[in-house]
Order: C-alpha cells, then sequence, then structure tokens
C-alpha cells in the first residue's frame, strides 16, 4: 500500500515507522524540516511509566478525571494500555530515557496525577531526545521524505482519500496514495499568547474539514499555566511543581488552593485561570517559587529550563520567576475511531490533529506524547484492516451561529487581529457575549475574498476556518467545562 504521511513529529513518524516495518510503501510529508514542529518543544515526559503501586486502571482514572467527564473511556483505556508498548518502541529507537543507578526508569509526577508515573529523557528535554530518535530512525528505514512542503488540501473522490495536494516552492502537486494519516498538530498560532512554534496553523484539521470529515471538540483548547512571563514565550514544565514549586502571589501568598484543594497540581485548567485572575488583580504576573528543590537539583532536573532562565536575567534557584498562560494543546480536531480512521475512507489522524477522546476538556499532562506514540502505531496497523461503516462522531460537530450582518463595522483582517480576537473572547475566560462578538468578526472576516498567492495566505486561510469553528462549538457548548470555561456575570477577566 502507498501511504502518505503528513507530518513529522512524534504521531506521524511513529506511524511511518510502523508502516514501512509492515511492508508498505511510506512517503513523510513535512511543512519544514523534518522533526520540525511541536513535538521537540516538549519538555515533560511521557505518561505511563508503573511502578508498584500504580496501574494502566489508576492512569485511567485520572485522564477520565481531569477530563471533566468527557474524556472517553474506551479510548483512554487504548491509550493506558498501550503505554508499556510505546515506552519500549521508544526506547528501542534510541530513546534513552532517565534511569536511577540501579537500571529503573526514574518517574516524575505532574499535575492531576494521583502517582509518579511520567518518565523523562534529558530531565527537561523528552521531547527533543524523542524527535532526534524517530528522525534518524526515518533517516534510515527506507522512508522517502518530502521536507518544505505545505498541504493545500486532500484529494478526496466518492469519499476515498486519493492523495494530498501540496505547494513545494511555490509549484502545486499532486502525490497520489492509498492512505493519508494527517499528523499536523493543532492550531496554537490562533491565539496572541502561545507555547507553539510558527507553523501550528491547523493546516491538517482545516484541510479535513473543508474535504468533509468530522471534526468535534474544538471548544476545547489547553492553556498551559507557566510560560516565562519574559522575553519570547518559553515553557516551565509543568514537573517543576511536582517536584515542589510553589505559585505565589505579588503578597507572597500560595493562592491557587482557592481555586481547588490540591493547589498547584490542580488540572491545568484550574491552575491556569488561577494565575489569569490572580495577575489581572494584582496588576503584575504572578511567581513561580522553584527555590526549596535547590540549585543543584535544579540543573541537574531541568537544565533546558535552568539555562534559558538564567539567559533572561534569573537565578530561580534564588528568586521566584515570573509566569503566565499561554495557549498550548487543543483537545479536539478530525474524530477518529481508536485506530485512527476518520470519517473519510482511508484517511487516518493522529497525534493532536486527532480527536480520539482521550482527553475530553481538559488534557491530563504528559498524555499527548503518549498519544502521539500510542495512536500512531495503531494507525499503521490499521492500513490493512477494512474500512469501518462509520466513524462514529460521538462529540457532535461544531455549532451554527446566524449569518454576520451584511454592515462590517470591525477592524481589517489581520493575523495579528485574528490572535488577540481569539486571546481575548475566545481564551481562558469567556462570555456568552464575547464569543457572539467573535463570531460575528470572523464570520465577516471570511466573508471577505482573500487571494491564496502564498503559504502565508493559506496559513490565514486555515487560521480562519478554525476561528470560525472553534468559536460556534464554544457557542453551541452551553455548560462550563474543563478548558470551556463560561462565565455570565460581569466579574470577568479582563487582562493577562
Amino acid at each position: 500500500m502507498n501511504v502518505i504521511v503528513v507530518g513529522s513529529g512524534i504521531g506521524g513518524l511513529t506511524a511511518a515507522l510502523h508502516a514501512r516495518e509492515r511492508g508498505h510503501s511510506v512517503t513523510v510529508v513535512t511543512k519544514g524540516a523534518l522533526g520540525d514542529g511541536c513535538t521537540g518543544f516538549a519538555q515533560g515526559g511521557v505518561a505511563g511509566g508503573y511502578g508498584h503501586d500504580d496501574s494502566p486502571a489508576l492512569h485511567a482514572a485520572d485522564t477520565l478525571a481531569a477530563s471533566g467527564g468527557l474524556a472517553d473511556a474506551d479510548a483512554v483505556d487504548v491509550l493506558v494500555g498501550g503505554a508499556r508498548a510505546a515506552i519500549d518502541d521508544l526506547t528501542a529507537r534510541g530513546v534513552r530515557f532517565d534511569r536511577s543507578a540501579d537500571g529503573a526508569l526514574l518517574r516524575g509526577r505532574e499535575a492531576a496525577h494521583s502517582r509518579s508515573r511520567i518518565v523523562h529523557s534529558g530531565g527537561d528535554a523528552t521531547g527533543a531526545a524523542i524527535a532526534s530518535a524517530l528522525v534518524a530512525a526515518t533517516r534510515t528505514a527506507r522512508i522517502d521524505v518530502v521536507e518544505n512542503a505545505f498541504l493545500a488540501d486532500l484529494e478526496v473522490v466518492d469519499d476515498e482519500i486519493r492523495g494530498v495536494r501540496v505547494l513545494i516552492g511555490g509549484s502545486s502537486s499532486i502525490l497520489r496514495a492509498d492512505a493519508v494519516i494527517l499528523a499536523t498538530g493543532g492550531a496554537g498560532r490562533l491565539y496572541a499568547h502561545t507555547t507553539n512554534p510558527e507553523g501550528t496553523t491547523g493546516d491538517g484539521i482545516a484541510a479535513a474539514m473543508r474535504a468533509g470529515a468530522a471534526v468535534a471538540d474544538l471548544e476545547f483548547l489547553q492553556f498551559h499555566p507557566t510560560i516565562l512571563d519574559a522575553g519570547p514565550p518559553f515553557l516551565v514544565s509543568e514537573a517543576v511543581r511536582g517536584e515542589g514549586a510553589t505559585l505565589l502571589d505579588d503578597e507572597g501568598r500560595r493562592f491557587v488552593f482557592e481555586s481547588h484543594p490540591d493547589g498547584e497540581l490542580a488540572p491545568r485548567d484550574v491552575v491556569a485561570r488561577a494565575i489569569a485572575r490572580r495577575a489581572a488583580r494584582q496588576g503584575a504576573p504572578v511567581r513561580l517559587d522553584a527555590t526549596m528543590i535547590g540549585g543543584a537539583a535544579l540543573r541537574r532536573r531541568f537544565p533546558t529550563i535552568d539555562r534559558v532562565t538564567r539567559e533572561r536575567g534569573f537565578d530561580w534557584s534564588a528568586e521566584p520567576i515570573p509566569v503566565t498562560p499561554a495557549a498550548h494543546y487543543l483537545m479536539g480536531g478530525i474524530v477518529t475511531d481508536v485506530d485512527g480512521r476518520t470519517s473519510i475512507t482511508g484517511l487516518f489522524a493522529v497525534g493532536e490533529t486527532a480527536r480520539t477522546g482521550v482527553h475530553g476538556a481538559n488534557r491530563l499532562a504528559s498524555n499527548s506524547l503518549l498519544e502521539g506514540a500510542v495512536f500512531g502505531a495503531r494507525a499503521a496497523a490499521a492500513l490493512e484492516l477494512p474500512w469501518p461503516t462509520t466513524v462514529e462522531n460521538r462529540a457532535g460537530s461544531p455549532g451554527a451561529v446566524e449569518p454576520a450582518p451584511d454592515d462590517d463595522d470591525s477592524m481589517p483582517f489581520s493575523r495579528s487581529a485574528l490572535q488577540h480576537l481569539m486571546w481575548d473572547e475566545v481564551g481562558l475566560i469567556r462570555t456568552p457575549a464575547g464569543l457572539r462578538r467573535a463570531a460575528h468578526t470572523v464570520a465577516l472576516w471570511a466573508a471577505q475574498p482573500r487571494p491564496l498567492r502564498s503559504i502565508v495566505d493559506h496559513e490565514d486561510a486555515n487560521l480562519l476556518a478554525l476561528a470560525g469553528a472553534m468559536t460556534r462549538a464554544a457557542l453551541a457548548r452551553t455548560e462550563s467545562v474543563g478548558s470551556h470555561h463560561l462565565e455570565t456575570t460581569t466579574a470577568v477577566l479582563e487582562t493577562v
């Protein structure tokens, strides 16, 4: 079978390697260089390293609890049931996970986990280690690689995938395939403040939407609580709080306990909102205090964070550092079954591009790398299986809003204007009125003719399409749950 994998993070390269090992002809198409994307930036590890007091069942319970009750239990069981094999597979491909002197995997704890079950590589460089190992394996696996190729559209005939149309060096080409696996990541560049790299513009999800694939849960966008509030966005891993760091307001108080009994180890959505509210109230950033961990331990456990914080003028072993939330991870996406199959025959989706149901309204920390590894391998294994009659869209489609009126009193479209609109109105704290304003403005922008002359033009069109779908989905979900936090009073967050 001729298989095209679009994207080269953990989900895409895992799928590509497993597919090649099963005898398929595989081509990896990637927007930038092989291995670019979000995987290499992941400081957190891979959840699923179970100790004597832990089990997949406990991991599943934590995942379901963090999800706001909206994760699919069957999909979660598949995720945690595949954890041990996924970690073993990554180890076999060259990822050197951190180990104790006796060779046992070292396990850390992060927010909303009841046990220490997260394995790391290089302390806080797990993503970089995984990306490096999978890129090296791909280079030697007789897999064709097409770099600097932008996914323009999917080629679909009679609801069956036939290939992809890509833009390479200003030219359009159609690459034929019997199956296509989308692993293009999320859409963090919808927001003014994000941990995601420049190219994360939702290209795969938008292309699938244009082709008629079912999408769901786009209203669920996770904001990471702790980004260094100095210079370009730089994530300070949740594992730092797992090692004992605390969050302090300008009076030195640990304020997160006012929002949740678990304090700094509460689910991410709770911690992010608590930080944003306190920062807005005091007119200054909150601070992450890791001084109790000690300088030597910080350098050993978090070498990347230690280096960057020092480069930006902070000695975090001696003083708390300023932090702020930022858009981080999309829990929704293209609807798939537990084998990555979508509502279009022959089209698979894995990783952040997919909505498998494992995250619900809020992702449990370090389940994302695990998801890419587990479901990337499952998609490759499903290439030989009969296609199901339908892929059930259990969470529903993005909602509908009234058509935008003809009068255009909004600001002209620009990517920056869209990003600030989404941050202000479809961000950490939402209101029905703000969502309606966002839907109105996005609909006006989307209705304006916009020629697609460059890749940036295509990216903007994808971001607009996703902004519209995300805002409609948020309007349709009238209850407040997880990362979709609705308020109807006037006492809402005004600034971060």
